[in-house]
């Protein structure tokens, strides 16, 4: 199985890479464009066949590891 997760700053969070492509994409020419939000994206694969035991072994990955939970959240997807 493959465990994609999508880790992202949590609203009110300041986001300076944000900011910086927000303002890059300005200066190319690209108007129009709110707010700019970055984020991460992790693939993982696993050695698990049960799609519920892979989710929570991923959701503990994220709390020990991947995302810091005070600033941050994620979204888990597993794929067959």
């Amino acid at each position: 199985m493959k465990a994609i997760v999508h880790v992202t700053l949590k609203p009110g969070v300041l986001d300076p890479q944000g900011k910086a492509i927000g303002h890059a994409l300005d200066t190319l020419g690209f108007s129009g464009v709110g707010e700019v939000r970055q984020g991460k994206v992790i693939e993982i694969d696993l050695d698990e066949a049960d799609a519920g035991k892979a989710q929570a072994t991923v959701k503990s990955m994220c709390e020990k590891l991947l995302a810091n939970t005070v600033i941050e959240n994620y979204a888990i997807r597993i794929e067959a």
